[in-house]
């Protein structure tokens, strides 16, 4: 298994990390993702282990908690072997300080994380949305005394504007705090405006990105075909599917393109459009699910080697979209910005 260094850090996390909102099924929506109990927990925590994949995913929110919990129970005894990454921000409960980013909300949060987590620390703290209601210094200076606590080893963001995130990093400069080394994003060869702001920030400040629903909710899965009708095994049948709808032809376009690729490389299609991903700019792990032991094996089958210079150039040139302003503008002055926009 491949690591790299998480942004501006020195913590190395492996290029594929596991995600659990599979685990729990609390209700209907992660149903529809997965209802995975403790005991398929820990066989799939073996396989991930056995791989190198050391670093898991989760947030209060998924299955309102429970996810939490069962990741906890399923690591028992190997914690020291693993990192763990948690989210807060999103409402878990019906009261007015029950969700957001305040620094009373964000505490309870973290130690009602520890506890379901049955851990002491939380490798990667990260919120899981910017909170427009609350100032960014009262946030910042919370997360760094968790930091500062030993609660937290490190800060994340996810679902950040570009200015969300730059506005951040100015105040934890300014006053010391720690900063976020890396922002959890949603970004799929049939979703790339990462690429127009959010990746030239993160290359010029070192944020890291970990991805987010890297197979776009199973729209590059290989099931998703012109002309056929979606598998009733699929989330986006299931009603589990996120993101914006794309363009069928778009779609189908960037899946033809995965087919000769796969049959090239003797690849999954899933499995080539997880390279693709790897072979970006600021990328540093992709956040995979799995329902069961095949799913996994399958998205582990993504490393150990590489798409060709050329591959990749048919991938970008099917999956390219024309940005909003100003990025086109800012695309037809390639000598004023070498970045990607």
């Amino acid at each position: 298994m491949e690591y790299r260094q998480l942004g501006a850090s020195g913590l190395h996390v492996p290029v594929l990390s596991f995600g659990t909102a599979t685990f729990g099924g609390g209700n209907e929506f992660f149903k529809a993702w997965g209802s995975t109990d403790v005991a398929e927990a820990s066989r799939l925590l073996d396989i991930c282990l056995e791989a190198g994949v050391n670093f898991f995913d989760t947030a209060n929110i998924y299955s309102h908690g429970m996810a939490e919990e069962i990741l906890g129970k399923a690591l028992e005894g190997r914690r020291h072997q693993t990192l763990i990454g948690t989210k807060a921000t999103f409402p878990m409960g019906e009261g007015a300080n029950d969700f957001g980013s305040s620094r009373l909300h964000l505490l309870k949060a973290c130690e009602d994380s520890l506890r379901r987590l049955q851990t002491d620390y939380i490798d990667v703290y990260y919120l899981h949305g910017f909170d427009g209601r609350t100032p960014v210094q009262e946030t910042l200076r919370a997360l760094d005394d968790l930091v500062q606590s030993g609660k937290v080893r490190y800060i994340a963001c996810s679902n950040f504007s570009g200015w969300h995130l730059m506005k951040s990093l100015s105040v934890s400069e300014r006053y010391g705090w720690s900063r976020y080394i890396g922002h959890q994003v949603y970004y799929s060869l049939i979703n790339r405006e990462y690429e127009w702001e959010l990746m030239p920030l993160g290359i010029d400040q070192g944020v890291g990105a970990i991805i987010w629903s890297p197979l776009a909710s199973g729209r590059l899965s290989g099931k998703v075909r012109r002309g056929q009708p979606i598998p009733d095994s699929s989330r986006l049948k299931q009603g589990g599917g996120q993101g914006p709808d794309v363009p069928d032809e778009l779609q189908y376009n960037i899946v033809d393109v995965l087919d000769e690729l796969a049959a090239e490389t003797n690849k999954s299609v899933p499995q080539v459009a997880l390279n693709w991903l790897l072979q970006r700019p600021t990328v540093t792990s992709l956040v995979f699910g799995a329902r069961n032991e095949e799913q996994l094996r399958e998205n582990l089958g993504a490393v150990g080697w590489n798409l060709t210079a050329e591959q990749v150039a048919r991938l970008d040139k099917a999956s390219d979209t024309p940005p909003v302003y100003p990025y086109w503008h800012q695309r037809n002055q390639p000598q004023l910005n070498p970045l990607p926009v």
